[in-house]
Parts: structure tokens; sequence; C-alpha cells
């Protein structure tokens, strides 16, 4: 029999009113269940017979395990290699920061130690990025909302999660409906993290956009962007033949509107394909009208097989001094965690590490700030 995990949130208050439960013992399970990871049902005291019924017939408190935690050499990123329940594996990445140790509009920033979760949202990705490991793993299945929200419980083991990046594997807006029960689910008790904290990456999924800030207000939204023209990403993101630039435009221009919330560009720099000063122009052009943060991100390398190569950190100054210097608009350049564990951003996939030899590899994400 296949068990649910507890943190199914639509099917544990489907069977709780099913069963005549008040859903007010569901955040009590919960926050039992993040203490107590290994616990048993019997274990939670002063539940109604009817919800210990329920909880053992059809529901187990974790249905993944971690099958792995591998730490890189920078001494802050630490990957988990998670197993779920039909045996598939995904990737999550714990970031640890001191935000005091950067600067921000000249000042010393507020702070201390925290830590970013980047979560996975299904196992494998169809949209085929061709500078992006996950895509050559071709799409195996979307991630319920408790195997989303499992990422959270294991990596809350290892440090105290302050932010959450949906940057991990697969296109987190095409499994829109589980995303958003995830999403609910940490944003209430006991994990009460602020969607101001937290990040839903996309390539640009038309349709979700439209509706994700009437689900999810607050939400911050990434846009995997990559290039100023249609051609060129077209080019490196197969699956914007499906989303043409200036539709995707107009509907981050609904989304600001309605949200008046800054949009976090991603631009990955490749060299010769889309790095070059014109491009840096032809991007400020097209985001004239926007609120926006550019986050340019090194290429990181996915095997002596790839067609694309990193962009020099001149180019990549430059790009920068372009965008921020000439046209106003604030860029940042992505610093790097976690390459040597495959941690960094576009090396996710699912390759089973060696533990005799050491680690496989996997995604960055870096310390966003709107």
């Amino acid at each position: 029999m296949v068990f649910r995990s507890i943190f199914d949130a639509p099917e544990i208050r489907s069977e709780f009113e099913k069963a005549g439960v008040s859903l007010q013992f569901i955040p009590v399970i919960w926050k039992h269940v993040v203490k107590n990871p290994t616990c048993e049902w019997d274990d939670i005291p002063s539940l109604p017979s009817a919800a210990y019924s329920v909880l053992r017939s059809k529901f187990r408190p974790l249905t993944s395990i971690v099958d792995s935690v591998i730490d890189s050499s920078d001494g802050v990123t630490t990957k988990l290699l998670i197993k779920l329940q039909n045996g598939a594996f995904v990737e999550a990445v714990v970031m640890r920061y001191d935000s005091r140790l950067g600067r921000y509009d000249g000042k010393t920033r507020p702070g201390g130690p925290r830590s970013t979760l980047c979560i996975s949202s299904q196992v494998g990705c169809k949209m085929g990025c061709k500078f992006c490991a996950t895509g050559s793993m071709g799409f195996k299945s979307n991630l319920s909302c408790g195997e989303i929200v499992e990422q959270l419980v294991h990596a809350s083991r290892l440090s105290d999660i302050r932010n959450i990046v949906f940057m991990g594997m697969g296109e987190p807006l095409n499994n829109y409906t589980m995303l958003v029960e995830a999403v609910r689910v940490m944003l209430a008790p006991p994990f009460q993290i602020s969607p101001k904290k937290m990040t839903v990456s996309t390539v640009g999924i038309i349709h979700a956009i439209n509706k994700l800030h009437k689900d999810l207000p607050g939400l911050n939204l990434a846009v995997s962007l990559h290039a100023p023209v249609q051609e060129i990403r077209c080019q490196i993101m197969p699956a914007a033949r499906a989303f043409p630039l200036e539709k995707l435009m107009a509907s981050l221009q609904a989304y600001q509107k309605e949200s008046q919330q800054k949009i976090l560009i991603e631009y990955i720099m490749l060299n010769g394909v889309n790095d070059e000063e014109q491009h840096a122009h032809e991007l400020a052009k097209l985001l004239e009208t926007f609120e926006v943060v550019i986050n340019l991100i090194p290429f990181n390398p996915i095997g002596s097989s790839s067609q694309f190569r990193t962009s020099s950190e001149e180019k990549v100054s430059k790009f920068q001094k372009i965008l921020r210097g000439v046209h106003g608009i604030r860029t940042t350049v992505r610093k790097e965690m976690g390459q040597d564990i495959s941690g960094a951003c576009g090396q996710l996939v699912v390759n089973l590490p060696d533990k005799s030899k050491g680690a496989a590899k996997l995604t960055d994400i870096e310390d966003l700030r709107f």
C-alpha cells in the first residue's frame, strides 16, 4: 500500500473532514513531526481517536529519506540527495550566509547568519534548456505537495532555514497546483516562512504567471530570461517557442502592476551567445518600463561535451556596467556556491554519488535581496 505524506495538505484535509476530525489538529501534527521525524502516530498526544485511525491507515510522517548529505569545500553549501517513496531521487541545496559580511547600497547589511534552501518541484524537467543539466534528464514526474515540503523538513534538521527558492530541479509553474499547496503549508504553522522570503523561478509559463499573484500574494517572482530577443532565447531554451517574448513581457507587466513588486531577472552568461555589449543594451531596452533586479549568472560547465563556454570576468563586468551605469538598472553578479558538489546554477542532475569517491553535481542559489 502507498501511504501519503502527512504534509500532503489536500489529502489530510480531505480525510479529516470525511472522518469528522477538526482541521485545527493538522498544524499540531505537523509541528510534532517536524520536531520528531521518526515518530509513531501514537507518540502525538491528545488527538481524537478518529484522527489516529486516519493517520495509521493512510499517512506516514515522512515518505522520503535523505540518501546522502554532501558538503562543499566552501563550508557553506550542502546538497541533500533525497529518495522518494517511488524510488526516484531529487536534490535540494542548503546555502548558508552571514548577511553582515556583504554590503548593500554602500552600507553594511543588517542581520546575521541565515540559510537559504533551494527546493526541487519535479523529478527532471521538460523545458530542455541547453545550458542546464537537469534538462538532460528529461521529465520524470511531478512532486506531490508533501514531497516538496519534506525537503524543507529534512533541511531544517541541518540548518535554520529562513529563505526558500524554488530553483532546484524542474519548472515550478509546470507543477502549479502542488507548488501552491506546498507554499501555503510553508506559510502556515509550524514553518511560518514569510512570503517575502520565498522566490519562485520560472522560464516564463505565461498562463501560470497570470494567476500567481492572486493565489500566492507577496511571493517573489524570478524569471529565467537569459536573452533579450526571441531568436536567441529559442536557441538556448527550446520551450521559449511556446512563450513568445512579447507575450511574456505583457504578462510580467500585468503581474507587476497587480503585485507592485520587483521582479528578479535571471540571465546566464554564455560566451559569444548572449554576452556582447549590444545584448546588454537590448536587455535594458526590453526592461526599461519594469522595476527589476537583473542577476547575471556565470555559466557552470555541465560536462566536456557542452556547446557553451563561460563568459570571461571582463565580459560579465562590462555587461553589468552597461546595465547599471548606462541604464540605471540594478544588476548583481551571482556568487557561485557549491560548484565542487555540482551545487551551482544549471548543474543539478541526479547522479547517485559514489560515496567512496565523493559527490555528484548540483545547482547554485544566490542570496536574493529585493
